[in-house]
């Protein structure tokens, strides 16, 4: 391997960095996804929602509500029976895990690889995180997940990130054996499958994201999907203060006090017009993946991030794992300066609220309630204690990790750039 980026042979160029010619061209504007697509579909349902003049989901009849169609369409693809559109991602997460009866002073596993709302999700239930490693996949470790349960533990969070499933079959079998609920944070691999199986169908309950960078999006938006009637009930009524009092039913449970997370007919129309465009979207950034994967399969020195299912895999990103964190952070420099968008993954100097490290308000126990709930609630206090090198697995993982995203604008002359600039790095450093 070369020690400088000024070397160079017969059988290399000169890398960017160094002075050399930048491999990369015709670059996207963005890297969004959904956002990107957004056009006259998306007008005209917004347009058409607006000249009804009425955008509340309910007192109308199911088959005038573009949310309710929403619901209906979005709960088809996703294989369950019961789907609940909601106004965030977040407001998912909460409402599912009311629906799967996490409570004050319970415990819920996330992973150290997420984004903070997975974790402030479960302290708006005044219950505690639990952060688990994540393996090689950059997905929760079933092997450290059944180390962490507790008498306490209710629910363990599962989150598909950039599109990549969890080892689902390990995760299950481990919540089987203990008896603990499985919710599926699906909010960034909406359209995602495992082994056939749609992401989101698999645990208790699923919880989906519409926002911005998504990739379908509402502005704002999320969903909770489930097959079992009383989970969907209890986010239901969570979800909405009044709901039993717009729905007419036979009820299972006995309706409770609630919040407002409910979406409107405005963002429902946004993102019906939206879940259209999914399937096209993943299957241009599937491909792009596939192609990288074939065409640098033969690299040497760099391993790919583990994807416990590629079919189902999302294609949002190519990871590359390299032997130490310095080369992964010279290794994301060069690739930067030959015009791609890629990064190291953990750097503490750049404070990335997906990473454990960096959720300031989790570590330190920071509350917005005056009396220091939930953290010290003499009924239940907090059993957890949370420090920076708690996962040092993870860290280890994230800090040896160059990450390159894929948008489905990419061209394929970008496409095949990116691949020339990788391997031209790669024979370098």
């Amino acid at each position: 391997m070369s020690t400088t980026l000024t070397q160079e042979t017969p059988s290399t160029e000169m890398l960017a960095i160094a002075g050399g010619k930048p491999c990369v061209v015709e670059k996207p504007e963005s890297y969004l996804f959904g956002a990107q697509e957004i056009g006259k579909e998306e007008e005209e349902a917004v347009i058409a929602a607006l000249r009804t003049k009425n955008l509340f989901r309910f007192f109308k009849d199911p088959k005038d509500s573009i949310t309710a169609k929403f619901a209906a369409q979005f709960g088809e693809m996703t294989q369950v029976a019961h789907t609940l559109p909601v106004n965030s991602g977040t407001s998912a997460l909460i409402a599912a895990m009311v629906g799967l009866g996490v409570s004050a002073g319970d415990e819920v596993i996330v992973p150290a690889y997420t984004f903070i709302a997975t974790a402030s999700a479960v302290l708006a239930l005044r219950a505690f995180p639990v952060v688990a490693e994540i393996d090689n996949s950059l997905t929760l470790d079933p092997i450290d997940v059944e180390k962490t349960i507790t008498p306490r533990t209710r629910a363990i969070v599962a989150v598909h990130m950039r599109g990549v499933s969890c080892r689902m079959d390990e995760i299950m079998a481990v919540a089987k054996k203990h008896n603990i609920k499985v919710l599926e944070d699906c909010a960034q691999s909406n359209g995602g499958s495992y082994k056939g199986r749609p992401l989101g169908s698999i645990g208790d309950a699923g919880a989906f994201s519409m926002q911005h960078f998504k990739i379908i999006t509402a502005g704002e938006g999320g969903a909770v999907t489930t097959n079992d009637r009383k989970t969907f009930e209890r986010a239901a009524c969570y979800h909405d203060c009044a709901y039993a009092f717009w729905k007419s039913q036979d009820w299972l449970i006995e309706p409770f006090v609630g919040e407002n997370y409910r979406m409107s007919e405005m963002n429902g129309a946004l993102v019906m017009a939206q879940l259209q465009k999914r399937g096209r979207i993943l299957a241009r950034t599937r491909q792009i993946k596939k192609r990288m994967w074939a065409e640098l399969a033969d690299l040497k020195g760099v391993k790919f991030q583990d994807i416990p299912d590629r079919e189902g895999d999302c294609g949002l990103s190519l990871v590359l794992f390299m032997e130490n964190g310095e080369r992964a952070k010279k290794f994301a420099e060069a690739l930067r300066a030959e015009g791609m968008s890629a990064g190291s993954m953990f750097d503490q100097g750049i404070p990335d609220r997906h990473i454990y490290y960096h959720w300031d308000y989790i570590m330190k126990k920071r509350t917005p309630d005056l009396n220091g709930y939930p953290w010290n609630d003499p009924a239940r206090p907090c059993q957890v204690e949370y420090s920076k090198d708690m996962c040092p697995q993870s860290l280890g993982h994230l800090n040896r990790a160059v990450s390159m995203p894929i948008t489905q604008v990419m061209t394929d002359a970008h496409v095949e750039s990116c691949i020339r600039a990788v391997r031209k790095v790669a024979a370098v450093l």
